[in-house]
């Protein structure tokens, strides 16, 4: 399909209708997408069916009127700690590779939402100036304000930190209400590993710090605290079926809710379920 030219009406461009709007149960959300999710079933790389069937998903929620920001990871292409341990590569320079494959994976997924009519910008944590914007919080939250899907790419562009921190961090930042994390194959947070117990059951809801204390495998620790700091809930779903990211965005109650404690001992109103 040929990209529509720039200066052509796109779907994010117009006002979303009321029926779309009640559709949705938040007004923005951060979808963190990790680069295995755009390999279908490749062993490795990009799969362009894979990555269009997500984009037209996203284009249906922003069709909801939803603004949607979106962090992507680089696992597909460079995975910077299986360097670090297969050829003893410093550390440091993994994760700056690492964030590259990360501008790659941004760049494609922008093509792809493009193609499919929605308006979008990719602001890295990395100068890339060619290729992306440098990334602004008052920026970032002016291209969500007017219907731009955000692509952050680049990590937090500091060594150390995974793009789940990124996700986290971003997510605050921009004042995201919950973050969408797409797993590969993984249905949500499960009570134990399935390779090792196959009757591993899948938690429906947990808090950040149970999530940490367990060492469920939701995000890193970093990543976890920095959303159990600022009562940020995490939805936790399969992305393998892209139907699900509308599923998430309108509300309905599939994969693990990750939030806190006290947001729940206070009352607050749960995600509505269908």
């Amino acid at each position: 399909m040929p990209v529509r030219p720039l200066d052509s009406p796109l779907v994010s461009s117009t006002a979303p209708s009321a029926t779309a709007s009640s559709l949705a149960a938040f007004d923005r959300v951060l979808l963190k997408l990790s680069g295995e999710a755009l390999m279908g079933d490749q062993d490795y790389g990009q799969d362009p069916r894979r990555i269009d069937a997500i984009a037209r998903a996203i284009r249906d929620v922003c069709d909801m009127g939803v603004e949607v920001a979106i962090v992507v990871g680089g696992g597909n292409i460079y995975r910077g700690m299986e360097e670090v341990a297969r050829l003893g590569m410093d550390r440091a320079s993994a994760d700056y590779a690492g964030m590259l494959a990360t501008v790659l994976n941004a760049l494609s997924v922008q093509d792809a939402l493009e193609r499919h009519g929605i308006y979008t910008r990719v602001l890295s944590a990395l100068e890339i100036k060619e290729v992306a914007e440098p990334y602004i919080r008052r920026r970032a939250i002016r291209h969500l304000e007017k219907k731009r899907v955000v692509i952050f790419a680049g990590g937090t562009g500091n060594p150390f930190f995974t793009t789940d921190t990124a996700a986290a961090l971003r997510a605050c930042e921009i004042g995201a209400e919950t973050i969408l994390m797409g797993k590969n194959g993984v249905e949500g947070l499960l009570d134990a590993d399935p390779r090792i117990h196959a009757e591993a059951k899948l938690i429906t809801e947990i808090s950040h710090r149970e999530a940490i204390e367990r060492g469920l495998k939701v995000m890193d620790t970093t990543a976890l605290s920095l959303c159990m700091e600022n009562d940020m809930p995490i939805r936790v779903f399969n992305v393998n079926d892209e139907r699900n990211i509308v599923r998430v965005t309108r509300g309905e109650t599939i994969g693990t809710l990750v939030r806190t404690r006290s947001a729940i001992a206070a009352g607050a109103p749960r995600e509505p379920a269908t």
